[in-house]
């Protein structure tokens, strides 16, 4: 048995058990995240069902009908399992349960800051609202919305919004490579060989996205929340109405950044964000951006559209629309009105201004 197999090949490292068979996106990512530590670093992996086999693990995920976190047993099929992450509703899954209890490590390791750090815990839940829930979800078969309740509105799908997701590429592992058919690394003596390199590759899929939002998040998004905190704090210094944000630094992403101040401000509809200004590049002459904030995060709604007759006109043309109280530059305003440019912050502070009066 392969399970066998591996426990015999190395004694030395705590190893890390689930089940064989068909795999999901959810334990896949668990494995992985153990993985990430240093505990783990260096684990072989058993996938089987023999409780037996199963018992010499250090730690097992997904299979064997216990969550005991002082044994290190996570399965979340038992009828009796309802947990769910920390203020959330959705039942979790072998990768929430993971991220749960080793959630804040990980981070702490990447980010190099004692796991007790206020950045680690806000991370923690915004990794866990961004990435893990999704994979929770699709593993439990929770959909985002009510189907009954959008029939009942009459409301319809436009496109299939799974045809290309993490969870469906995972499930597409289990099948044979179409650009290697036929061939397969199963022997006499190691039957499972091809479905756990299968699995591997599953897992290998999983992590690397999880690592890549990680680290966006240490690196780019934490960074940034402290920047949108000072300009949301000095907003009324860029229009007296304060719906006029103005950012020193191209690239920042200030979206949830901003709706996160807005409600923790507790502020009115009326006096909420309309524009946000930010340069294209770091260059000191770099032209300007005015984005119109969405409604709300994901939606392509905004608060406040540029005007409609500036959109879809550049240069010139959109010079002479906007009017004689905007410097010239204009660059573009996009059709939709989401978005605009303008060859200098002045001009592009002008713009949001005229806009905001519109």
């Amino acid at each position: 048995m392969a399970g066998e197999t591996a426990a015999k090949r190395l004694k030395t490292a705590p190893l890390i058990g689930t089940h064989n068979g068909h795999f999901h996106a959810d334990e896949a990512l668990a494995v992985y995240m153990l993985r990430l530590l240093p505990k783990y670093t260096d684990s072989p992996l058993v996938r089987t069902r023999d409780r037996s086999v199963l018992d010499t693990c250090d730690i097992v995920v997904d299979v064997g009908d216990v969550y005991d976190h002082s044994n290190n047993r996570f399965d979340h099929h038992q009828r009796t399992f309802t947990d769910v992450f920390p203020d959330r509703l959705t039942r979790l899954s072998s990768a929430g349960l993971v991220y749960k209890h080793f959630g804040k490590a990980v981070i702490a390791q990447h980010a190099k800051l004692p796991i007790d750090h206020a950045d680690v815990e806000i991370v923690y839940q915004k990794l866990y609202d961004d990435f893990i829930e999704a994979v929770d979800a699709n593993d439990n078969g929770i959909n985002a919305y009510d189907s009954g309740e959008l029939k009942a509105a009459g409301i319809q799908k436009k496109f299939n919004e799974f045809g290309v997701t993490l969870a469906s590429l995972v499930r597409d592992l289990n099948q044979e490579d179409p650009l290697t058919p036929n061939i397969t690394r199963a022997t006499p003596e190691n039957p499972q060989a091809e479905e756990d390199y299968r699995f591997s590759e599953a897992s290998s899929l999983m992590g690397k996205a999880f690592l890549r939002r990680l680290h966006g998040m240490v690196t780019v998004w934490l960074p940034a929340r402290a920047i949108v905190e000072e300009a949301f704090k000095n907003r009324t210094q860029n229009d007296s109405s304060g719906r006029i944000l103005v950012l020193p630094k191209a690239g920042i992403p200030w979206a949830n950044h901003l709706y996160n101040f807005e409600e923790e401000a507790s502020l009115p509809e009326e006096e909420k964000i309309l524009y946000v200004l930010y340069p294209e590049k770091e260059d000191l002459d770099s032209r300007w951006r005015i984005q119109a904030v969405a409604k709300e995060s994901g939606s392509f709604e905004n608060r406040k559209s540029l005007p409609e007759t500036w959109r879809g006109n550049r240069d010139t043309d959109l010079d002479n629309i906007i009017g004689d109280d905007v410097e010239d530059g204009a660059v573009f305003v996009h059709a939709s009105g989401f978005i605009g440019g303008h060859r200098t912050e002045l001009g592009a502070r002008a713009m949001a201004s005229k806009a905001l009066a519109s």
